[in-house]
């Protein structure tokens, strides 16, 4: 690319030169073809002072003509193929600076190809339309997080104010406090969540690898939700492949296993079965979690990581859309792979891919 870059810049140079030696030709041509012929036969004076004289003047007036022409013609070369060109670039800078990433500009296509306007004007519609996208992410996050602040705080207001009424029972105190502490919790967990998901797209967090045995990490965080499957009389299958070791930031990791359990969880109807598998595939661990829930549609998983995006909106009130974000950020920080796999009615089944420890990969080979 660069070396194409090269060769056409040569091109232009070398027509550059043409141009201008082509240009010069004729201007000192026709100079001299005058002075010669107004030598040699104006008003049939021969080789006199006078008829010298008179030539040399003829030929002073000439180049003037001819430089007057060029400079002429030079402006009107800039106005048609520099200041347009240019202007039309400020005129989108100055849309830009007033908030319209919608402004393009249209190619110049100039005679000339090698003035590099048009590579200006193409990185300047793609910057554009960068901006563009990053502004309707940010207004789309603003009222995303707006939406899902205004929720749990309506919530509390309410319960708060009926808390304040006299004639309550004890029971429907409790009832309103349990409420207020669930929302309080929901409001804390999205701001938590967002503070994260910010550090992580700034890459203000930096993963601290070390080795350690990822089945033991999968067991530990998968306990940590056994009240919830107890409660919903949910049936736990694990295959958990013993000493598989990776090096990677086990606390990143763990956001990503807490949020995949808490999903298939959320979206399984009681009764159902949850299955986390692990195995080694070649250089990689590969971790598996399954469900017998809702499932999702073929449009839902191809949003499924986007921040604040449920596809389900019959569980939106448990949780806030953010956790499928967590986990495709910090597995690509990680340098790992994820997947889904989906039938509606049918369940899901996430794969997280993860290169394992080198030394364990080098010991199986």
């Amino acid at each position: 690319m660069r070396t194409d870059s090269k060769f056409r810049r040569f091109l232009f140079s070398l027509r550059s030169y043409a141009a201008f030696f082509l240009l010069m030709s004729f201007v000192i041509t026709c100079c001299m073809l005058l002075f010669l012929s107004m030598l040699s036969g104006s008003m049939e004076i021969t080789y006199t002072e006078r008829g010298i004289r008179f030539a040399a003047v003829a030929t002073f007036v000439n180049v003037i003509f001819l430089s007057l022409l060029c400079t002429v013609i030079d402006a009107v070369r800039r106005r048609l193929f520099v200041e347009r060109p240019v202007r039309r670039i400020v005129e989108g800078a100055e849309k830009i600076m007033r908030g319209d990433f919608t402004a393009r500009i249209e190619p110049f296509h100039s005679i000339d190809s090698g003035d590099g306007f048009d590579v200006i004007i193409d990185c300047f519609n793609r910057m554009a339309e960068e901006l563009s996208g990053v502004e309707t992410l940010r207004t789309d996050f603003i009222a995303n997080v707006s939406h899902e602040l205004k929720t749990p705080l309506a919530v509390i207001q309410n319960y708060g104010t009926m808390l304040q009424s006299p004639d309550l029972s004890e029971a429907q105190r409790t009832d309103y406090a349990k409420a207020v502490t669930e929302q309080s919790h929901r409001l804390a967990d999205l701001i938590t969540n967002i503070l994260k998901l910010n550090r992580l797209e700034n890459q203000r967090i930096y993963p601290a690898a070390k080795r350690y045995d990822l089945g033991e990490q999968l067991a530990e965080c998968l306990l940590g939700f056994e009240s919830t499957w107890e409660k919903k009389g949910i049936e736990i299958e694990t295959d958990l492949e013993e000493d598989v070791f990776v090096e990677s930031d086990d606390e990143l990791l763990s956001l990503v296993w807490n949020n995949l359990f808490s999903n298939a969880l959320k979206f399984t109807e009681p009764g159902g079965t949850v299955s986390v598998t692990l195995k080694t595939e070649g250089a990689s661990a590969v971790v598996k979690v399954a469900d017998t829930g809702c499932g999702i549609s073929p449009e839902t998983g191809k949003h499924i990581f986007e921040k604040f995006y449920q596809g389900d909106t019959s569980h939106a009130a448990q949780g806030n859309g953010l956790g499928l974000a967590l986990v495709k950020r910090v597995v690509d920080i990680v340098g790992g792979e994820i997947t889904v796999e989906s039938e509606v009615g049918k369940g899901s089944t996430f794969t997280v891919k993860i290169r394992r420890a080198d030394g364990e990969v080098q010991k199986n080979t």
